[in-house]
Order: C-alpha cells, then sequence, then structure tokens
C-alpha cells in the first residue's frame, strides 16, 4: 500500500483536526518511544473541504510534525517542544477508498474518530452499500460490512466526539444503520459481540495550528477510557486514564471548568468589564472576578464529592485555575459569552437538583439561578 508502513498500521483515525494530532496521536507517540506499544495510526481524510484535503497531503509529505506546548504547570510557566512520531500514513478517503478498505478490513485493530458537531448525522439518500457512502457513520459501517464478510476480528471502537456514553451512541446508530441496510442477524451479532464500544472522554485546549502540519496545546490533558470488557488499550500515557465510569469526569468538567467560564463571563457582564478586560487569563487575575468565583466554587465542590465520592474536585478545581492563567493563551470571554443563557441552564440548574437531593445548602448558586431566571 503505498505510502502506508503497513506493518505497523493498527489504529484508524477519522479526523485530521489539529486537536486529534496534539491529544490520542501524542498519547501515541510517547508510548510508541517508551516501547510499550508498535501500534502506529492511520488518519482518513474524510470531509470534503479542501483546507481538509491539503493538510492531508501535507500529512503524506510530513509524517513527523511538531507539538509545541505552552501553558501553565504545577506553577511553572511551560513552553517546550515534542515530535509526534505515531502515524503510519494519511488516506484521503474520497480519493483511496479501495486501499482504506482493503487495510481496514487485513491490519486495523482500534479506530478512533473526533467527526465535527454534526458527524453522527447521516444526510437523506447515504446509504453504507453506496460505492462511496459521504457520512461518518455510512462509511465506518461499510468497512465494518467488508470486514465481516472476509472472515475478520471485530475490531475495538474509541470515539472521542463530546457525545455523553459517545461509544454505545455510536454502537445504537452503527446496528440501526445495519438493520436497515443489511438486515442480516450475524452481522449484527458481529458488531454487537465481536467490537469492542468504548465510552470516551477528551479535555485539553489546542490553541492554534501550525503549518503545513502540527498544533499548538495547553500542557494538561485528559483522555478518560471506560473499562469495557475486551477492550485491548491501544496505548499507555500517564494523562490517559481507564475508569469505571465516563459520567463522574464529565461532570466535573461541566461544572467546575464550563461552569467557572460561564460564571466569569456572568460577572464580567453585570459588573460592566467589558471594556477593561478581554481574556480569560485576565479575568482569573482580577480579584472583581477571582474571589467570587472561588466562593461559588467553595460550594460546588463538596457537592460533587458528595454526588461522585471518587472524584478529587479540590485537585480539578486548582488545574483548572492553572490553566485560566495560561500566558500563552488568548482565550476571549467574548467567545465564551456565545449563548450564554443556554450554557447558564446547562451548568447551573442541574446543581440545583443535585443539592436538593443531597440536601446541601448551597445560597450562592441559588442566588446566581435567580438571577439567571429574572434575565429569561
Amino acid at each position: 500500500m503505498s505510502g502506508i508502513d503497513v506493518a505497523s498500521a493498527d489504529i484508524l483515525q477519522f479526523g485530521t483536526s489539529r486537536f486529534l494530532l496534539a491529544h490520542v496521536d501524542a498519547f501515541v507517540s510517547a508510548s510508541l518511544a517508551a516501547g510499550h506499544t508498535h501500534k502506529r495510526i492511520v488518519l482518513v481524510q474524510s470531509s470534503p473541504r479542501p483546507a481538509g484535503r491539503e493538510k492531508a497531503h501535507a500529512l503524506m509529505r510530513q509524517s513527523v510534525y511538531p507539538l509545541r506546548i505552552r501553558g501553565r504547570l504545577d506553577g511553572h510557566d511551560i513552553d517546550e517542544t515534542h515530535h509526534i512520531d505515531a502515524l503510519a500514513g494519511c488516506l484521503i478517503a474520497d480519493e483511496q477508498w479501495a486501499t482504506l478498505e482493503k487495510l481496514f478490513v487485513e491490519h486495523i485493530t482500534h479506530v478512533v474518530s473526533n467527526t465535527a458537531d454534526r458527524g453522527y448525522e447521516v444526510p437523506d439518500g447515504d446509504s453504507p452499500v453506496e460505492t462511496l457512502p459521504r457520512s461518518f457513520p455510512c462509511r465506518l459501517l461499510k468497512l465494518l460490512r467488508a470486514r465481516f464478510e472476509a472472515g475478520g476480528a471485530g475490531v475495538t471502537l474509541m470515539p472521542c466526539e463530546l457525545i455523553s456514553d459517545n461509544g454505545q451512541v455510536l454502537r445504537r446508530l452503527i446496528l440501526d444503520l445495519a438493520a436497515e441496510h443489511y438486515g442480516d442477524d450475524d452481522f449484527a451479532s458481529w458488531l454487537d459481540t465481536r467490537c469492542v464500544w468504548v465510552d470516551t472522554l477528551v479535555d485539553r485546549i489546542v490553541s492554534e495550528a501550525i503549518e503545513p502540519v502540527g498544533a499548538v496545546a495547553e500542557p494538561y490533558a485528559l483522555w478518560a477510557v471506560r473499562r469495557t470488557p475486551g477492550l485491548e488499550m491501544p496505548c499507555q500515557h500517564p494523562d490517559v486514564h481507564l475508569v469505571d465510569e465516563i459520567e463522574p469526569f464529565e461532570k466535573q468538567k461541566l461544572h467546575i471548568l464550563n461552569l467557572s467560564h460561564t460564571f466569569l463571563v456572568h460577572q464580567w457582564q453585570s459588573l460592566a468589564l467589558t471594556d477593561e478586560i478581554m481574556f480569560v487569563r485576565e479575568a482569573i487575575g482580577d480579584p472583581r472576578l477571582r474571589a467570587p468565583l472561588e466562593a461559588l466554587l467553595a460550594e460546588v465542590m463538596p457537592l460533587l464529592s458528595r454526588a461522585w465520592p471518587a472524584l478529587d474536585p479540590a485537585a480539578y478545581c486548582a488545574t483548572t485555575f492553572e490553566r485560566f492563567e495560561n500566558p500563552f493563551l488568548d482565550h476571549r470571554l467574548a467567545d465564551i459569552a456565545d449563548s450564554h443563557a443556554a450554557k447558564c441552564q446547562r451548568r447551573v440548574i442541574p446543581l440545583l437538583a443535585l443539592a436538593e437531593h443531597h440536601n446541601m445548602n448551597i445560597p450562592l448558586l441559588r442566588a446566581w439561578a435567580a438571577e439567571i431566571d429574572g434575565r429569561r
């Protein structure tokens, strides 16, 4: 297969985004360097965007690329460059489908994806029985069908889309499509029992691209992976965590990091600081905004600890503040303010129900919720 290191091509990755280049691909590269794995990644460029195709051609020419880590970690500013060497090749689905299908049938053991916000949608008229399906779900199912028909073993699917229970959502979608287009009970059983569908949660700010290939990212990273029967991890890394449940980590991120962003914006607007403060790092350094946020989180952290005892919200909160203080990241409060009312509802209201369930007093959260309700 021209341009593919077939001997190590075990992981198929749908997506060439700078996030994946700086997250999963970086973990695999570090795992290879440490001798923990032999698996490498074949990237699949699958969108119709010309910019994506240009990046794919750049990745074909340049399989090793820079990842610049810039931010604050354990009280120290970090600015260092790593060279990511995880790629076995890159394919453009629209141009190299036959090569992709042959690789998938004969070599792939794991699938990773991070498609767009609407990546699980199937447009009208799309189908896995088409010569070249248009959507990610139909393309994935067509590859799985080819592997099944060839008598191949199941694969492990580890989606990274920010969807709750993403592995199970993808499994149900693929099974529904298979029932609709193939009606084959044996194939359905193979998909359901021989393939391993894994829920994961990703978290890292990848602030910019490096041209033609590469990325700039913060030091913090998390890939939480639910323990699943039959799961063989494709890499080992300190930022990759096998966990019994994903939900606590989702809730911690939502109700500390995301809630903090939203509360900073709320205070920023309420105190009429929009002309004075522009970035998150400026906001977290201003006592007028930081002190009320710290007081609010002092209510949130015990609540999260009561609901999910395995969590360490205080440690996560300290890490979150370091991430906000990143001197290299220009994260605009105005960008976070987009869809502010909806974000308030998602990030605050569930905490009220949680506090009522656990009979805990949260006056600051209730006061904020009342303000939100008054603005509706």
